[in-house]
């Protein structure tokens, strides 16, 4: 196994899945290990990561099952917390998009709103939506990363999703984000239809004023 990532919560490692199950089979995986924490109880630390590595598995399922690109789980090892997965091979986003005409940012950028409006229609909020989260693979766009996922079906929790994202695509895509953000929501509305895109656009108006009131000093 080769470690790729190490976050606060997890190790993300990539493994030949032939080595671990199948001779035959010569597909990589993803094997992503929430490791203990020593400053945590043993107890509470087994039980925060049990539940945390169970409701991700779960996630990943569920969204699947709505047609959502996301990777395919192959085993959850309740053990040492270990969920195996399918390993997405193909172009992170957030470089990909610099690197192609306008015309093809806003397109991806309108099947990244479908995706968004699939997980949502799932009941499921992703909760880093980034172009850093998302892989470009045969012309299709994949969610990853889902560790700070959860179920909601809140408008408030919707919102935030756009929000986080919005601000994201700002940061990173700041010459066209308007533009591309614009096409996200039409993606959205394809989906979830014209009266849901409406409320989230106002929830999203709604924590995005919040916000520069906070940096204003009038919310405390």
């Amino acid at each position: 196994m080769k470690l790729i990532k190490q976050g606060a919560e997890a190790k993300i490692y990539l493994a030949d899945f032939k080595e671990l199950y199948f001779p035959f089979d010569e597909e990589k995986v993803i094997i992503k290990h929430r490791i203990p924490k020593r400053y945590r109880i043993k107890e509470i630390d087994e039980k925060l990561r049990k539940e945390r590595t169970v409701r991700e598995a779960r996630i990943l399922h569920r969204a699947k099952q709505f047609g959502v690109n996301v990777p395919y789980v192959y085993e959850v090892d309740l053990k040492d917390m270990k969920i195996v997965m399918e390993y997405i091979a193909g172009e992170r986003l957030k470089e990909y998009l610099e690197a192609v005409p306008i015309e093809e940012r806003l397109k991806l950028c309108r099947e990244i709103g479908r995706q968004i409006g699939k997980l949502h229609e799932a009941g499921v909020v992703h909760g880093d939506l980034t172009t850093s989260n998302m892989i470009l693979r045969e012309g299709k766009i994949y969610f990853i990363d889902f560790g700070l996922a959860e179920f909601d079906s809140s408008l408030e929790a919707r919102g935030v999703d756009l929000h986080l994202l919005r601000r994201a695509m700002e940061s990173t895509h700041y010459k066209w984000f308007e533009r591309g953000f614009e096409e996200v929501l039409n993606g959205y509305e394809e989906i979830r239809g014209s009266e849901k895109r409406k409320e989230v656009e106002a929830k999203l108006d709604e924590i995005e004023s919040r916000g520069r009131y906070r940096e204003r000093g009038w919310i405390k």
